[in-house]
């Protein structure tokens, strides 16, 4: 256990790591799982304000996670609810004060907040101890609560939070809530471009690409786990792909709006031309000056690779988008590269990218039953897609299906 000294040491420490993460998603969770372990909170949760309203948008729970198995992770639905002093996390972010509760269920009748007890009793859970605390940012605005439950001792034994924890779980906070706004000014920034791409493109919107990003995150994580990759490794990669994953079809932009927009099948010259937007969107990144621009080329340009050697652009030059020398096919045209010459990202949101167009309604399509598509999956696992990867999808099937419903077209 942390002493005092070596939990501000801590605590300045992540304000430096946390700093250098720029994908929402992956801020919430560093934040929540750096909190708990400062406290030795058993669980929390972190409510982002939007307008009025607050939203539940990130959730940890160690006891439930220990009950579905050892590299599973829990599944939670988001909701919001009103800013108001009826709530403990409602109050907390009205007033911009923290509470330190020792026993939810003992509450005094005086407090104009109470404890709504309805997931304990649907999950078989006992809150006891609650720490929940205003996410500050730099102006002393609140942009959402930071809540830890259960706090532990060494024996694993639910205890109250220590009031000597206050300032610094309360420092920390203010260190992530300037950290969680920077990363929700770099999605709404990225969030603008699908917007632009959407104009373009009506199959290109918000809650797919967020889709498409979560899911390949759950996949590459699943097989960067089986694979023996260092946790340290997978952090680092984590951020960058996910950015990445929401922009591979950036590329769009640059193609026509009478191929874009045309309902009906492409011709074979304008689905040549459609091919394009792989190499433009790479493009975009070519003047590489971080990880993420890397893994956005690499992302771009693989997405439409298939395991079998048959997908595209191939091997190209991105400059310019004419084949590589000696890698040209019977009819002049760049060969589809193959197997592990694919790049593992292009791999992984191939089969989320396909995952999600087949669930998903489009104005040429229904969207398909998800037995059908979990079906084509299989079938195609070694032809179109990578075999692994599948592999790690599958096992990942039901936070998947938990993403798809935290991200719902409009």
């Amino acid at each position: 256990m942390l002493d005092r000294k070596q939990k501000l040491q801590r605590i300045i420490q992540l304000g430096l790591e946390i700093s250098q993460i720029k994908d929402l998603d992956v801020m919430l969770e560093k934040v929540l799982t750096e909190a708990r372990q400062l406290s030795r909170a058993d669980a929390g949760s972190i409510y982002i304000k939007e307008g009025d309203l607050l939203k539940f948008s990130y959730a940890q729970n160690e006891t439930l996670r220990r009950k579905i198995g050892e590299g599973k992770k829990l599944i939670y639905t988001t909701f919001t609810m009103p800013i108001s002093n009826k709530s403990i996390a409602g109050f907390v972010a009205n007033n911009g004060v923290l509470l330190n509760i020792p026993d939810a269920y003992n509450i005094s009748k005086n407090m104009p907040f109470s404890f709504d007890s309805s997931f304990d009793k649907k999950v078989g859970y006992e809150t006891h101890s609650m720490f929940t605390v205003p996410l500050k940012n730099s102006r002393g605005g609140c942009i959402g609560v930071l809540q830890l439950i259960n706090a532990q001792d060494e024996n694993e034994q639910i205890i109250p939070f220590a009031e000597e924890d206050e300032p610094l779980i309360q420092h920390f906070a203010n260190y992530a809530a300037v950290a969680i706004e920077r990363a929700q000014m770099t999605r709404t920034t990225i969030m603008r471009m699908i917007s632009m791409a959407e104009l373009r493109d009506p199959k290109e919107t918000g809650p797919h690409v967020n889709r498409v990003a979560a899911y390949s995150l759950e996949i590459y994580e699943n097989w960067a786990a089986k694979k023996g990759i260092p946790q340290d490794e997978v952090d680092k990669q984590r951020d960058s792909l996910r950015l990445a994953a929401m922009l591979h079809d950036v590329g769009k932009v640059a193609i026509s709006d009478m191929i874009l927009k045309k309902p009906g099948r492409f011709s074979d010259e304008e689905y040549e031309i459609m091919k394009q937007h792989t190499w433009l969107g790479a493009r975009l990144f070519r003047d590489a000056r971080s990880d993420f621009d890397e893994i956005a080329a690499e992302v771009a340009l693989n997405h439409h690779e298939r395991w079998d050697g048959k997908g595209y652009p191939g091997y190209i030059d991105v400059n310019n988008g004419e084949a590589q020398p000696g890698k040209i096919d019977e009819h002049g045209r760049a060969i589809g590269k193959k197997g592990e010459d694919i790049p593992l990202y292009g791999r992984i949101v191939a089969l989320a990218d396909v995952y999600d167009a087949l669930c998903s309604k489009r104005v040429y399509k229904e969207a398909w039953e998800e037995g059908k598509v979990l079906e084509v999956i299989r079938e195609e696992r070694g032809k179109q897609f990578d075999p692994d990867v599948v592999d790690a999808f599958f096992e990942q099937l039901d936070v998947i299906r938990s993403i798809a419903q935290r991200y719902p077209d409009d």
